[in-house]
């Protein structure tokens, strides 16, 4: 889709309910439920964390979506994709301000050329205890993206109709913290297979999207 026209549809999204639980829960990890239940109590006293999902045109003026590929690290985020974003810090006047700044500081996007569009559902995050709060935003020319390289090893820019397509939603097979491999769902995009809490997201987004698009 040509970004402006994306751009001209997009703005309606703002008006829409959100789809929180219903959305997440189609890209849901099967043991996830359980395992919010049983973190219940710590959930409220999670870090807080802002993350970012970014549309901008290629170089061609059709629609993209930025996503990142973080470091191998002792972590339980280790080498999984992601939207740029971070942990909120003292300085932050709001988490839309942690995901703005977190934004510049990943892919190298200033955060004040990001016209946000509107918070969408928070997400607990059990294995590391976070509350993420993720953001859409616009950008409106293609961005000369520069990584972090301590913490990003790669830059994955999606085409929003790739996104869109029901025949990248997929099932496939991950190691748990308990060594044992389960059967979650999952989006294919761009050759990278993206799970968890930022395939969560993305359900509502892509919902979302679909309602205005």
């Amino acid at each position: 889709m040509q970004f402006d026209r994306f751009q001209e549809s997009v703005v309606k999204i703002k008006h829409l309910e959100l789809f929180g639980e219903s959305s997440h829960a189609k890209m849901s990890p099967p043991y996830r439920l359980e395992l919010a239940k049983k973190m219940k109590k710590k959930a409220k006293s999670a870090k807080k964390a802002g993350v970012m999902a970014l549309f901008y045109p290629n170089l061609k003026d059709s629609t993209n979506l930025v996503l990142i590929l973080r470091k191998t690290y002792k972590g339980v985020h280790s080498a999984q994709v992601g939207f740029p974003g971070g942990k909120y810090e003292e300085g932050d006047k709001s988490l839309q301000v942690t995901a703005l700044r977190e934004t510049e500081e990943e892919i190298g996007v200033p955060f004040q050329r990001i016209e946000v569009l509107r918070k969408i559902s928070p997400l607990y995050i059990p294995p590391s205890n976070f509350m993420v709060h993720p953001y859409m935003g616009l950008l409106n020319q293609y961005p000369s993206f520069r990584k972090q390289d301590e913490e990003v090893e790669d830059i994955i820019e999606i085409a929003l109709q790739e996104f869109l397509l029901e025949s990248n939603t997929i099932t496939t097979t991950v190691p748990t913290s308990y060594n044992v491999k389960v059967e979650v769902p999952a989006f294919k995009l761009n050759g990278h297979i993206v799970w968890g809490a930022t395939a969560m997201m993305l359900g509502e987004i892509k919902d979302l999207l679909k309602q205005v698009l």
